[in-house]
């Protein structure tokens, strides 16, 4: 098991490159343009601290259902498949902007449909309020909407599963501590900088340096030896 401050370092680093330009990076942007910036934040990035640590606890929890040589392996393989696939990403054309235009796609649909939902008149609102869903009753529906679209969006996607196979092969508290930390700067960068900020970023030098740090980090998982 890895030190704290590596499984730390190399968690942030890898989180960072990861979410920065991601679609959920793009969701926040937008939702943070349409609504309260503080809601926006707080169902974002309570979305992805909950995911990272979910993933970290699979990870933790891998090496008492296989042998810790296994594990080894499998994260050693997940390095350097998401540093491929990274730099794949990285070298074909208009990436970023699909996936912005992808995410406004979809928020333009939900933004459509609560718009007409308005128009239904004060007694159907009413109507809503008594019938509305058990949650609502204590969060913010903005704050369930964010939290609901990153969480949702998160799963499965290549940050999460390296995640649980940084998490099988470091510190689990160190991933932990390092990817909620990566998750603060890149949605609040997000959430404060919005769409301009998000159309700026150069999503081919982001994936290249994230490749690269996943074909680092590879490198040394294979090059480390396995503890027993």
């Amino acid at each position: 098991m890895g030190s704290l401050v590596q499984g730390f370092t190399k968690s942030l680093a890898m989180t960072f490159l990861s979410e920065i330009g991601d679609k959920t990076f793009f969701a926040a942007a937008i939702l943070a343009m349409r609504y309260p910036r503080r809601l926006v934040l707080a169902g974002c990035l309570t979305a992805l601290i909950v995911m990272t640590i979910l993933s970290a606890v699979v990870g933790w929890a891998a090496p008492n259902l296989i042998s810790r040589k296994w594990t080894h392996h499998i994260t050693t393989l997940l390095f350097f498949g998401f540093g491929l696939w990274s730099l794949w990403d990285g070298f074909k054309e208009g990436g970023d902007s699909e996936e912005l235009a992808e995410v406004e796609a979809e928020l333009d649909s939900d933004l459509k449909k609560g718009g007409n939902a308005k128009e239904n008149g004060k007694v159907e609102d009413e109507q809503k309020k008594k019938r509305r869903p058990f949650l609502t009753q204590f969060f913010s529906p903005i704050f369930l909407k964010a939290f609901s679209i990153n969480f949702f969006g998160e799963w499965g996607d290549k940050s999460q599963l390296a995640t649980i196979g940084l998490a099988a092969d470091e510190n689990p508290f160190g991933v932990v501590l390092g990817g909620a930390v990566a998750q603060l700067l890149c949605t609040t960068a997000a959430v404060i900088g919005g769409k301009s900020l998000a159309s700026q970023i150069s999503e081919r030098i982001v994936a290249l340096s994230g490749g690269i740090l996943f074909i680092v980090f590879g490198i040394q998982s294979f090059l480390s030896p396995v503890e027993p």
